[in-house]
């Protein structure tokens, strides 16, 4: 059985790095018609199989405690897409050499980076009427990644998201 002492800790670390979530949506739209969801079928999420589930598992969760159901013939479909990406290493060391003398001067000058390239993860959720054929809510968030982590931080980091992500629907 998980020890609840590691798995708070994993939240713990998992929480340090900063989820950035940005979202949109139709301004017309009666959020309050939509009670039921399901996924598209032919869903290409660009996650493995076993973080899909995470995701899925933990979107499912989520959407039971607002009061949402999943059903063969829902009110909305959920779309999920994911792109992982490096970002460039801002911290660098300059490095100089310079001289001069008799009205004559030179130098060279070059930056080490320190550290890793940070790997970030994008995750795009949709929120699609089906029956408009429209799409009326979108989060879209960033944050990083660890491709090597446990399974137990994979899955306390997409918790993280998918609360994050969820925290502002229905919009207000």
């Amino acid at each position: 059985m998980k020890s609840p002492v590691f798995f708070i800790l994993a939240i713990l670390i998992v929480s340090c790095a900063p989820i950035r979530v940005t979202y949109d949506y139709d301004l017309q739209t009666d959020f309050s018609h939509y009670k039921t969801y399901n996924y598209y079928k032919d869903m290409e999420t660009g996650l493995s199989e076993l973080d899909t589930k995470r995701l899925l598992d933990e979107l499912d969760t989520s959407m039971a405690m607002r009061g949402f159901s999943l059903v063969e013939t829902p009110d909305f479909f959920i779309d999920i897409k994911s792109e992982q990406f490096q970002i460039n290493q801002q911290n660098t060391v300059g490095v100089g050499l310079g001289g001069g003398g008799r009205n004559a001067g030179g130098g060279i000058s070059i930056g080490l980076p320190i550290g890793q390239s940070n790997i970030n993860r994008q995750i795009t959720i949709d929120f699609v009427d089906e029956n408009k054929k429209q799409l009326f809510w979108q989060a879209v968030s960033e944050s990083s990644f660890n491709p090597n982590g446990t399974p137990e931080n994979r899955e306390a980091k997409l918790k993280a998201i998918v609360e994050k992500i969820l925290s502002k629907y229905p919009p207000k």
